[in-house]
């Protein structure tokens, strides 16, 4: 019995010491394996440490970049503000001269408008004008052409008619109408005039201009003065005849004297002088329409 106990007892204590060993071994390996393990994770946060220096390096670095980037940029932006204050200053004075030039062009086109409605108005009274002078120079024709017709018995050392500035000239030399130094006119002068007279009575709206000519010797006699007299006196004379005899309308008439200051020949030669003593009857159609639109 006590041998069995004994055997029991040695195997009991055997186990034990086994069991403990092989624990002891298990717990050993584990710690080993932890320390490793703890060993392997310091490593690589060590290396994740090192890697996250690097990149906090690189990020610094980048954000001084970057900030010299944001600094140069805000530099560049402050610039472009400024140019485009500028730009907007120039375009305020830009749009301000394009009105005041719009301003300009608007009144200028009022005023060339203005300035053609002027023209149009001076063109349209310069037609009119030609017209009516064309009109006056028409009648001043067909009378010319009528007294000429009239005084076609006499010769042309007696008398000329003849069309001047849209004027008929009826020049009668003094050997026609008076005698030498005399206003009275003889009777064949009263019959030219009679037969001019005969025209006029029948011609509406003209007007007739008598004046005397001399030559220039001067003259003074009992009834003459001067040269001034004797051509005055002899353009009354006529106009007297006219009206007197061939009932002319006296406020169609007047009658002056221009002595020897309208020659029309030289006075140095006899010829000359006898051309120069004349009586001019000059007649100008009267054209009321002309008149009134050239004293507008």
């Amino acid at each position: 019995m006590k041998s069995t106990i004994t055997l029991l007892s040695g195997v009991l204590l055997w186990t034990t010491l086994t069991t403990s060993c092989i624990v002891s071994k298990k717990k050993y390996d584990a710690e080993t394996q932890r320390a490793e393990k703890e060993k392997a994770e310091k490593i690589t946060l060590g290396k994740k440490l090192d890697e996250q220096v690097d990149l906090n390096k690189k990020l610094n670095a980048t954000n001084v970049g970057l900030n010299n980037t944001i600094a140069s940029l805000n530099s560049r932006i402050g610039r472009l503000k400024d140019s485009i204050s500028d730009y907007e200053s120039q375009l305020r004075e830009l749009n301000n001269r394009v009105n005041v030039l719009g301003d300009e062009k608007e009144s200028a086109r009022r005023q060339l408008k203005s300035t053609k409605e002027q023209v149009d108005e001076q063109r349209r009274r310069l037609e009119q004008l030609q017209a009516l002078l064309d009109q006056q120079k028409q009648a001043a024709e067909a009378l010319r052409s009528k007294i000429a017709e009239a005084l076609k018995g006499f010769n042309s050392n007696e008398l000329t008619v003849k069309m001047k500035n849209g004027k008929v000239y009826i020049s009668m030399q003094e050997s026609l109408l008076f005698p030498s130094g005399s206003a009275v006119v003889n009777p064949k002068g009263k019959d030219a005039l009679s037969k001019v007279a005969g025209v006029l009575n029948t011609s509406a709206d003209i007007n007739i201009n008598i004046e005397g000519h001399t030559d220039s010797i001067p003259i003074h006699t009992a009834k003459f003065a001067d040269n001034w007299e004797l051509s005055t006196a002899r353009a009354t004379s006529i106009a007297h005849v006219l009206i007197d005899d061939y009932h002319v309308v006296p406020a169609k008439l007047v009658a002056s004297g221009r002595s020897e200051y309208d020659p029309i020949g030289p006075n140095s030669t006899p010829d000359g002088r006898a051309q120069n003593r004349r009586t001019e009857i000059i007649l100008e159609p009267r054209l009321n329409e002309l008149m009134k639109l050239m004293g507008e």
